[in-house]
């Protein structure tokens, strides 16, 4: 039923249906609904960020920017679950149409424009949660906060989600909000993670525990950006960093009707430069710090190609919408 619900949805318009999922398992998830799509898999444990994972396949951020399915998402058997990415204040997002299927090529376009209903209100989601699994909760600026006060923006969401979330993603990478890739370089980046370190670092005294901040990162970088952002993670002590966002590059959707649509492409199509850029990466890093890989992981040769290019953890969210829970066991199994 799962399979047939799922191919009905994919027909329809890609926002409605996207709305409509949530909404159903918003409310399935406690009752014996959740049976459509519930799964058991074998712990597949992997230690990362100080935490045991039970297997390496994360949900990514952006599928429930409220955090209002996490138990629904637990029971489909990821090993951990990353909400948001969420604001301080709630925001309406981009105008419509903003979301676009390429489903040719397995692939998502998107200019949403971090559309959330604002950090207290995820709050309370979670709160109501009975997910016992590891939480990642992505924080962003709202869209009218200017670049040069964005630090205030994501320290009132660190304060506020920090009790709960057992890692933190800082998304400085999303193409949806004028101005926000820009906190990926230089001087920008650098005070940026110093304020974030130096609050993480308030809070691990005052609530007594330890909450990892990752930083989110585009694909669209050169070699030489790659390497300044590795050095300014590890001089900040950054706990490690998810790789990568969405991209801005049309070249493998050349010719498609949705090809000149604003926002950022996802998807199988994202799988090469995601990965080149994932080696990188790692080469930099050294392996000082986790990386998380996200973008185009698809299949199972997606996945072990991550894994070889350095990452210890991977995310899925595209081919997630275009295959279901079932890509999730056939990971896990393999």
């Amino acid at each position: 039923m799962y399979s047939f619900v799922q191919k009905a949805l994919l027909k329809q318009d890609p926002e409605w249906s996207h709305d409509f999922t949530i909404g159903f398992l918003k409310r399935s998830q406690r009752n014996l609904l959740k049976s459509l799509y519930s799964q058991t898999l074998e712990n597949k444990p992997v230690e990362c960020l100080g935490m045991t994972f039970k297997n390496p396949i994360g949900l990514a951020a952006g599928l429930d920017k409220n955090g209002e399915c996490i138990d629904a998402f637990g029971e489909m058997g990821f090993g951990f679950v990353e909400v948001g990415t969420v604001t301080p204040k709630p925001q309406d997002g981009n105008p419509k149409p903003r979301l676009f299927r390429l489903n040719e090529h397995q692939a998502i376009i998107n200019r949403m424009g971090f559309n959330n209903k604002g950090v207290d209100y995820l709050v309370e989601q979670v709160k109501k949660s009975r997910f016992k699994g590891i939480l990642g909760i992505n924080i962003g600026k709202n869209k009218n906060t200017p670049d040069e006060e964005a630090l205030s923006d994501y320290l009132i969401c660190l304060d506020k989600v920090y009790p709960l979330a057992s890692y933190i993603t800082v998304n400085i990478s999303s193409p949806n909000t004028p101005g926000l890739r820009n906190l990926q370089y230089g001087e920008a980046l650098d005070n940026l993670l110093r304020g974030l370190k130096e609050r993480q670092l308030s809070l691990e005294l005052a609530h007594a525990k330890y909450v990892p901040i990752l930083i989110k990162i585009a694909p669209d970088l050169s070699s030489d950006e790659v390497v300044s952002i590795a050095d300014s993670l590890l001089a900040a002590k950054i706990d490690g960093v998810i790789a990568t966002n969405t991209t801005l590059d049309r070249e493998p959707v050349k010719g498609h009707k949705h090809e000149a649509e604003a926002g950022g492409l996802s998807g199988a199509v994202l799988t090469q430069k995601s990965l080149a850029l994932t080696k990188e990466l790692a080469n930099a890093l050294q392996g000082r710090i986790p990386i998380i890989g996200v973008g185009g992981i698809s299949n199972l040769e997606d996945a072990k190609a991550r894994l070889d290019a350095g990452a210890s953890l991977l995310q899925v969210y595209s081919s997630f919408i275009y295959q279901g829970p079932t890509l999730i066991k056939e990971l896990v199994n393999a």
